[in-house]
């Protein structure tokens, strides 16, 4: 079903139409765009209220700028739902996030308006300063380089690099702060306590408005415009200084707070900031959902992305299922946390800005002193954990997959040099469905598995993760513990089972038989389930091995399956360069033994987004393909 924009929307195929609109004109373009995303994204699902909190920015930007030829960047890429609908995507929008459909990101080569791929936050300043740099050093004198960045994406340690770079830079480049007191969840630290500071101080306001006032009538002076800002610098230094001013601290001239949502003003704003140059901050305060009342007023963690739901009453549509279902992964590590916290009083929660999406919320509610919200600031979070760790304690650290690639280093350098015992939680393994390649946990068990003092497992089930919490919270020798799982449902609705110590590098064996051995790692697993009790109704005797453990390996079971077998095949929902079939080859040859191996897993290229499913069926380890691959290996002679 295609959702129709209104009459002006319909009419928008570029900026160069939105150009051609009188200014008059450019609310009614923002109602309607407000209106056709709430439209589509009821029906077809989607991120929600970060978009519908910059229209007015959105709206504004394109009609100033000249893009593509100035460089727009989202930061991360939740409020670009209206900078693709007036880009020429409008008509695809409704496959926004599905498979083969648009991106529910700014990609590069999806439009040449999105000039910066995005989906990991705080990239955004150092991004549009490399572009103003190269074109400051190519002498192109009048280009735009615009970084929109949410106060959420500011918590990030990089955003603070590129604001510190950018201070003395000499490059024509402008950040926007899009201030709305969330990210997905609500915003955390000081920096947020600053921003409310700023934004309520009635002294400031004043003299803000002062400036303002003189700014807006610099249009009227053109190339005196530079001279008129530089006889109010000393002013504006002095006065915003008193107010303890973070950006003008950092040579950045600040300007705001303004009023977000208000187009014609931010066209004024946008067309004044044009010909100031120099790096630049223009503070905009937002509401995030605005224009769709259940999202103002609601909880704005739910409407982030609150799935389909009914326009006209707010209700979010639920499946309801007629038998019990399988908790999510993640819920199952919350709700594990806090039963072993409860009897082990040096179990402390750590989640960089993720505490709804990892269930870490639930430790915050219950034991508030021991679960920490440290902002979307991965490196300070692996760090922090292992301050913790120093001090006798027992860290347990969530982060998505693809985000433990921002802290790889630290992972390296401050937890396992220094063999300290801490235990990393990667959410999200895997495929992550719609939101692409850019949150996809694809190489967590290659680049963990190369390390030293580090141990390295993946649960098959509800049960076998609660075993390995249990397992990564007992004494040890002090290594970092990393414990991986999917996105989404388990496998079993009575999951709350007794928990019990897994001896670490011990994997174990699902189903003998004589033909052929599977080995799987992780949830994966239960494909392979599937597929030998669907092969032996096809009288085929397969062998499967649930390994648990990607470092150590069971060196035991292994020697036992190659011992017995001339035919495996492993899989992983991981990359299959250096991942878990790529340790199970090396022991092969470490050892001299000769097997056919086949691997399954995520092959050496950049999968696109879509269901799991779907993915899992593209890359050949769908239970479709687990068969063909057993069958084929089956009829090699």
């Amino acid at each position: 079903m295609l959702i129709t924009p209104g009459k002006i929307l319909a009419g928008i195929e570029s900026p160069e139409d939105i150009k051609k609109l009188d200014q008059a004109q450019l609310v009614q373009l923002c109602d309607e765009l407000r209106h056709f995303i709430i439209d589509n994204v009821s029906v077809y699902g989607g991120h929600f209220g970060a978009s519908l909190g910059v229209v007015e920015l959105t709206v504004a930007l394109h009609y100033v700028l000249n893009t593509p030829s100035d460089q727009l960047i989202w930061d991360v890429g939740h409020q670009a739902y209206g900078h693709k609908i007036l880009t020429g995507r409008r008509d695809q929008f409704h496959s926004n996030r599905m498979y083969k459909g648009l991106s529910g990101f700014p990609k590069r080569k999806e439009s040449e308006y999105d000039t910066f791929g995005v989906g990991h936050s705080s990239t955004s300043i150092s991004a549009a300063l490399g572009m103003a740099a190269a074109s400051k050093y190519l002498n192109i004198e009048d280009k735009q380089h615009v970084a929109v960045i949410g106060d959420g994406a500011l918590t990030g340690g990089m955003a603070f690099e590129g604001l510190n770079h950018a201070g003395v830079s000499d490059t024509n480049i402008l950040i926007i702060l899009n201030d709305n007191c969330m990210a997905i969840d609500p915003n955390v630290g000081a920096l947020k306590d600053y921003l409310t500071d700023i934004t309520t101080s009635k002294t400031y306001n004043k003299f803000k408005d002062e400036v303002w006032n003189m700014l807006g009538k610099l249009s009227m002076f053109g190339k005196s415009a530079q001279e008129i800002v530089s006889k109010v610098e000393n002013g504006i230094k002095a006065t915003l200084l008193s107010q303890s001013n973070l950006f003008e601290s950092l040579n950045l001239r600040y300007f705001g707070p303004v009023d977000g949502h208000d187009v014609n003003h931010l066209v004024s704003v946008l067309n004044d900031l044009k010909n100031i140059k120099g790096p630049k901050i223009l503070h905009c305060i937002t509401t995030k959902g605005k224009g769709y009342a259940p999202a103002e007023k609601g909880n704005a963690t739910t409407w982030h992305a609150p799935g389909t739901f009914d326009k006209i009453t707010g209700e979010i549509y639920k499946k309801v299922y007629n038998v019990p279902q399988a908790p999510k992964y993640q819920d199952v590590f919350g709700h594990t946390i806090v039963e072993l916290a409860k009897a082990n009083n040096k179990i402390m929660g750590i989640t960089p800005a993720m505490p709804s999406g990892s269930s870490l919320n639930i430790m915050m509610k219950e034991m508030p002193e021991r679960a920490f919200d440290v902002g979307i600031a991965e490196q300070h979070a692996v760090t922090f954990s292992a301050g913790l760790a120093t001090q006798g304690l027992i860290p347990f650290c969530n982060i998505y997959s693809t985000f433990m690639q921002r802290a790889y280093d630290q992972v390296i350098h401050d937890v396992c040099i220094q063999n300290l015992p801490v235990n990393f939680f990667l959410d999200r393994a895997g495929f992550s469905g719609a939101d692409g390649p850019t949150h996809h946990g694809a190489y967590d068990l290659a680049f963990f598995r190369c390390l030293p003092n580090m141990v390295v497992a993946a649960p098959m089930n509800e049960a076998e993760l609660r075993n390995l919490m249990f397992t990564a919270q007992l004494p040890r020798e002090a290594q970092a513990f990393s414990i991986r799982y999917p996105r989404g449902q388990g496998v079993m609705p009575e999951w709350r089972t007794p928990m019990e110590e897994i001896k670490i590098g011990t994997g174990r064996k699902i189903r003998s038989g004589n033909e052929l051995a599977i080995l799987t790692i992780g949830h994966i697993g239960n494909y392979a389930v599937e597929v030998c009790e669907r092969l032996a109704k096809q009288n085929i005797d397969v062998a499967h091995y649930d390994m648990r453990f990607v470092k150590p390996l069971d060196e035991a079971m292994l020697h036992e399956i190659f011992s017995t077998y001339r035919k495996v095949i492993t899989i992983e929902d991981g990359c299959v360069q250096g991942g878990f079939g790529s340790a199970v080859l090396e022991f092969m040859a470490d050892n001299l033994y000769s097997a056919e191996v086949k691997r399954l897993g995520i092959p050496d290229r950049i999968v696109e987004h879509g269901e799991q499913y779907e993915l899992h069926h593209e890359c050949g380890f769908d239970p479709e393909g687990i068969e063909k691959a057993v069958i084929g290996m089956l009829e090699h002679a």
